[in-house]
């Protein structure tokens, strides 16, 4: 089959650079060279190419349209987008536009995960437990019953971006006033949950896999966040354990709010879901990821390992999965 990976590097394939840019920075390697090397090992015909204004162009050339008038391909998304409003969702909705399959979430699924504080509403509508909060703009506005420390993020980043933890109100003020600056957007401002962290990695669509649970183990470290340093910077992540050792009980409740998080925000075959435990057993959903990274350095790879996958493996049902949602059948 052909399968075009789409991806963001270059940022040069727009007709204006306006509006707000996408602040990550994407390189060949890592995610994107892992998904190409897997699919062409699954015996795929793959092309990388750029999400943006050429897309559909590129597409078009690689995957046209076959004398039945199916599709004659299938994208593996891994766009996070390039500038404006909600980046994630701009391929996924060229390609509903174009009539393109694609693996993960569509454009409604990508927007409410991205908008951090619809994300905690959802969840909440639906009995999904998740950190106090409030929205700020100022960092002055009444902080109600919250409880410091709090948490301070943007509201529409992703990858720990301006992430803060602030121990008192000035410096509840200063995170507020850094991401308005910076991000042009409002400030999630949630309690911190201090206790265990655990991702749970899911696979599927009207039945799911749940991957073994993995723990980011933070020891004896002061701050207890995965900050953006501690994700991205050369032996600053902390170990990951999976399965985690947690009892049956409270595993089978991260399970199943894991599941519930998903379905309530509109993911579609595959996603991870970010948790918090605190010392008295209480779950705490703090995000949901649509995207997750596909490196051997990642939770979600690392759970589909202890699953039984390989990487190899673990892309191409993935794969298989979005194929089977548009076509009732995996990959022939």
């Amino acid at each position: 089959m052909r399968v075009a990976v789409v991806w963001n590097n270059d940022y040069t394939g727009v007709i204006n650079k306006f509006g707000q840019p996408c602040p990550e920075e994407y390189r060949i390697g890592g995610t994107f060279e892992g998904v190409v090397a897997a699919l062409q090992e699954g015996g795929h015909e793959t092309l990388l190419c750029e999400g943006d204004k050429g897309l559909l162009t590129t597409l078009e050339r690689f995957m046209p349209t076959n004398p039945q008038g199916r599709p004659s391909g299938i994208v593996f998304n891994l766009a996070e987008g390039i500038q404006g409003e909600c980046r994630c969702t701009h391929v996924p909705a060229m390609l509903e536009m174009a009539g393109v399959p694609y693996t993960a979430s569509g454009p409604l699924g990508h927007a409410l995960t991205l908008d951090k504080v619809i994300t905690k509403r959802l969840l909440r509508d639906c009995g999904v437990p998740t950190p106090n909060f409030r929205v700020m703009r100022r960092g002055t506005e009444s902080i109600g019953d919250l409880r410091f420390p709090l948490v301070v993020k943007p509201r529409l980043e992703d990858c720990s971006l301006g992430l803060q933890l602030v121990h008192e109100p000035a410096q509840l003020r200063q995170a507020v006033e850094a991401i308005v600056t910076q991000y042009k957007q409002d400030a999630l401002v949630e309690e911190y949950i201090d206790g265990r962290e655990i991702a749970v990695a899911l696979l599927g669509n009207e039945e799911l896999d749940v991957f073994p649970l993995v723990e980011h183990d933070f020891g004896d470290r002061e701050t207890r966040l995965m900050t953006r340093e501690a994700k991205y910077v050369a032996n600053a992540m902390p170990p990951q354990i999976c399965p985690a050792q947690i009892g049956s009980g409270i595993e089978a409740v991260l399970r199943d709010i894991s599941v519930a998080a998903f379905r309530a925000c509109q993911c579609r075959d595959y996603a991870r879901v970010d948790l918090r435990v605190d010392r008295f057993g209480q779950p705490f959903v703090l995000e949901i990821n649509p995207l997750p990274g596909l490196s051997m350095s990642s939770s979600y790879v690392l759970a589909g390992m202890t699953a039984g996958y390989s990487l190899t493996s673990l892309v191409n049902r993935i794969l298989d999965v979005a194929h089977k949602r548009y076509f009732g059948v995996g990959v022939p």
